[in-house]
Parts: C-alpha cells; structure tokens; sequence
C-alpha cells in the first residue's frame, strides 16, 4: 500500500473543496487509496475541514471498514447477519481465530480478519469475503482453501 502523506491527504480533501459535510466521502476515498486512516491523517482531516478531531474521530469509529490500523495485504471478513450465523458463520469464526492464530480485528501474518455485518449473500450462506470478492457456502474445508489460494498468490 502507499503511504499516506500529507500532501495526498490535502488534494483529496481539495478534490471534496473542503466541505466538512462531505466528510465520509473524503475518509472513503483515503481508505481507497491507503487501506487506512492514521490518527495524523485524522488531526490534519479536522484543520482543513474546520472540524474537532473528535468529530472526525467519532465518524472513523462509527464505520467498521475505516480502520485506524495498517491492514494486511490479504483482508478476511467473515459474515456475521443473522442468516449466516443461521448457517454456521459463529463456528466458521472460531475456526478462523483458531486457524489463523487471531481474533478479530486482528493482523497477523499479512492477514487481517474482520467481522461484516452483511456481504448480501444471505442465500448462500454463511458468507466470507477475502480482499473484496465475496464467496457463499463457506465452510472450514473451503475456508482453508480460499486461503491457501490467497496466500499461494503471494
């Protein structure tokens, strides 16, 4: 991933002419293009939009996919609606903290692995994404091998 630099982070917010309104438009895109939200990016966010850097704080908090950590290169969300915990997401988990020596939220190994709280996949459940691409019927077999592929690509 590239590094976030003040420079870039003051073109984006140029890019949104530095409404305060427009700002989870602005985090989402310094996600896009970094992974991540560093607390310097979110003091330097809260001068050029004239906001707290609790207000900005407060909205990188609010929302699961602005993490204030540098992820792994390899990002595993696991499902964790109802219609996948119906269907084995809770134990598929588990297996997937055990398996990869983790918990959630964590990185390690070049893997971060997160919870989701809906991929839209409810009929195929229980649902993973790995580094965006949504996969149904996962279960401890197909997990292993989604990552083995993953990582094979290393």
């Amino acid at each position: 991933m590239a590094t976030i630099d003040q420079e870039t982070t003051s073109k984006i917010v140029a890019e949104y002419d530095a409404k305060p309104e427009l700002l989870v438009q602005i985090l989402q895109a310094i996600v896009s293009r970094f992974g991540w939200i560093p607390e310097e990016t979110i003091r330097q966010l809260a001068q050029e939009l004239n906001l707290s850097r609790a207000d900005v704080h407060g909205v990188v908090e609010y929302y699961h996919d602005f993490r204030t950590a540098e992820p792994g290169d390899n990002i595993v969300k696991i499902c964790q609606a109802e219609a996948c915990q119906a269907m084995g997401s809770r134990e598929l988990t588990e297996y997937a903290q055990t398996t990869l020596a983790m918990s959630l939220h964590d990185t390690e190994n070049n893997i971060t692995l997160e919870p989701v709280y809906c991929l839209g996949n409810c009929a195929c459940s229980p649902a993973v994404m790995i580094n965006g691409r949504t996969y149904g019927r996962v279960d401890k077999a197909r997990f292993d091998a989604l990552l083995d592929s993953v990582q094979g690509d290393e």
